[in-house]
Parts: structure tokens; sequence; C-alpha cells
């Protein structure tokens, strides 16, 4: 644990009703904390990135977060400017702000993963305390303030609570921001419903109503992640109804594979596990591809942490097709279009990270050979 009386403050910034009075609380602190030990105070506001490389909103969203941290660091520096009584001070604190997005380049999916980029950027910047605003969700709508200050609180920094006060919450239950997350919810598992147990008469519209509502109800809030984009959802629906036949027609062949595999009486089998960094991002396409690649036989999806999938295989074909990256390829088509479906297979993409570490290492040993030539 750091020193409570740290001047080095680290703030993790997202919207929320209590994001100005904590940008307050932590300049205030860092003000306190550097007279005291006379030394720099540095307050670093970041944002933890959510969105990835070939997400069609990314530059939207990009662009978002630093027009928040534009007004974060706005607020700081009113707040540094109009505290008049440390102005009359002789001996003046230094405060400086910086403001930087983080994350952009992983996949940020639990409390660990942002604790994770957070708690690296602070150790990056020499910083030893976190303030952590009370209504901050990194997760979207996801509960996980209590579980990223868990995991923060693992670390070596000092980490705190803005003592602010929370506005009322008396909203409504279902708000213009979260109707169409609310539909959406409603619509998919009516839709589900009625295709298990079919469309035969009225018995079963009026359950599946009923059940659908009791889905949303209890679900709606945490099924997605943010406010859903109305726009895109038509293409992927679209691009998902070409997918299920192709997932059928690849299970199919695996079928076939699987089963003279099986009926051969040398039983050529080669059981392993496959690790491979996928291409994919968020929730549902990752989900996506998991399932596909259970789905199909031969193939088992053991655990996914952040974007390392590991997949237990049967044979050598079902590990040649897995990482040759046609399911990868076609759940990227479905989320992120046809330009995310170009990008180079899990096995082209470990060849490239390989090459590349190569030259990195031939790197050193060339300009050693340089300058002993020079000598």
């Amino acid at each position: 644990m750091a020193d409570e009386a740290s001047a080095h403050v680290l703030v993790p910034v997202g919207e929320s009703p209590t994001l100005r009075n904590t940008v307050a609380y932590a300049v205030q602190t860092a003000r306190e904390r550097a007279e005291e030990t006379g030394e720099t105070a540095i307050v670093h506001f970041v944002y933890p990135a959510v969105w990835r490389a070939v997400e069609p909103t990314r530059a939207e969203k990009f662009e978002r977060a630093e027009e928040l941290l534009d007004r974060v660091e706005l607020w700081a520096k009113e707040d540094l400017a109009g505290d008049e009584e440390a102005e009359d001070r002789a001996a003046e604190p230094v405060i400086d702000v910086e403001t930087a997005i983080v994350g952009d380049e992983d996949y940020l999916f639990s409390p660990a993963d942002f604790a994770r980029v957070i708690v690296a950027y602070a150790n990056e910047h020499d910083l030893d305390r976190i303030v952590v605003d009370p209504e901050y969700q990194p997760g979207g709508n996801a509960p996980m303030l209590r579980p990223l200050e868990f995991e923060l609180s693992r670390s070596d920094l000092y980490v705190e609570e803005a003592p602010v006060e929370r506005p009322a919450r008396r909203g409504v239950l279902v708000g213009r921001e979260s109707l169409s997350q609310y539909l959406i919810v409603f619509g998919t598992s009516y839709l589900f419903y009625l295709t298990l147990g079919g469309f035969s008469g009225t018995f079963d519209l009026v359950t599946g109503a009923i059940s659908a509502g009791i889905v949303t109800l209890v679900l709606g809030q945490i099924s997605l992640k943010g406010r859903p984009d109305l726009k895109r959802i038509p293409g992927e629906f679209g691009r998902m109804l070409l997918y299920i036949p192709y997932l059928v027609w690849e299970i199919a062949k695996a079928n076939v594979t699987l089963a003279y595999v099986i009926l051969h009486p040398r039983l050529p089998i080669d059981p392993k596990m496959v690790q491979f960094r996928a291409a994919v991002w968020n929730d549902l396409p990752a989900t996506t591809l998991a399932n596909s690649i259970t789905l199909t036989p031969g193939t088992l999806t053991v655990e996914v942490s952040q974007r390392e999938f590991y997949i237990h295989s049967l044979t050598r074909s079902a590990r040649r097709d897995l990482l040759e990256g046609a399911l990868e390829r076609a759940v990227r088509f479905v989320f992120y279009g046809r330009a995310a479906a170009r990008i180079p297979s899990p096995r082209e993409r470990e060849a490239e990270r390989e090459d590349q570490q190569s030259t990195q290492q031939d790197a050193p040993t060339a300009t050693a050979a340089g300058e002993e030539g020079e000598e």
C-alpha cells in the first residue's frame, strides 16, 4: 500500500453524475498533500477505452472520450485558478494536470482487465494514489465499481473512493436512454421463445410475451453494454442470417470428419490445447465466436480471457481449420462488416508477430556489429 500522503493522484474517468465533484476532490487532495510534503503535485485523469480497432464507431467513441477528458482538464484548471486562498499563499504548490486514454489496444472485459491497464499506467508515470469516482462504471451498465476497487486494492497503490455527495436516484424504470436496450432484449427473447416453442396459437404468443417480459426486466440493464446503435442492428441482423447457414455447413463438415475419425480402425486422434489471440472485441462477438467453436465437433472452447482463446482440439485437421480463421473471419463479418473480414488469420498474425520479435532481437546485434565496424 502506497503512502496515503502522496500528491501523485490518478483518477479513472467516465460519464457519471459525480464526476465533476470527484475532479474537484482529486485536485484538492493533491494540493493538500503537496503542501504537506513540499513535492510537485500531479493529477492524471485516464479514460479506459472500451472500443477496438475494427469497430465502425471507434472514431466516434474516441472523439467522445477526448471531449470528456478536455472537459475534465478544464474543470481541474478552474479549481486550481479559483482557489483564492491558495493564491494568497507565498509558497504556492506546483500542480500538473495530465489526461490520457488507456487500454485502446487491449480487450477490456472484466474488472481485472480495467484494473490492469489503470495500474500499469500508474506504475509507468510513478503515480501511487488512485481516487475513484463513486458513480464510475467502466463496463457501461454492468455494476463493476466494487469489483474494480477490489482489483485495484490488490496492487501497491493507495486506493480511495471520493467522498462526494451522490444524486438521489428517482429515475423511471425505463428511460429514453435504455428504452432501445429493453426493446432489443425483449424482441430477441420473444423471437427465441417462439422459434423453440412454435407459432401455433395464442397460448404460445401469450406465454412467449410473458417470458420475454420477465427476461427483459431481469436482464435488460446488463445484457448490453451502453446504448445500442440502432443504425447498425439491421446490418448485423442481415449478416447474421447469412452466418447461420454457413455455421450449419461448418458443423456438418466437422461431423463427417469426426465420424470418419471415430470409425477409423486406428482412431487417428491427436488431442491438444490450442491458444490463439482472436481479432474480435466486445462481449457479443467474443461469445458468438466461442460458442461457434464449441458447436463445431472436434473443438471445444475451454476459456476466454481478454482476447486469448483456449481451445481443446481433438484432431490436427480441427486445429488447422481453427488457425486458418474461417469462423473468426465470419464472426468479424457479422459484427464489423466486410472490411473486417479481410484481417489476417490467427496463423498469419502469429507468424507476423514472430517475425517482428525476431527483427527486434536481431536489431541490437546489427547495431553492435556496426559500432564495431566503425571502431
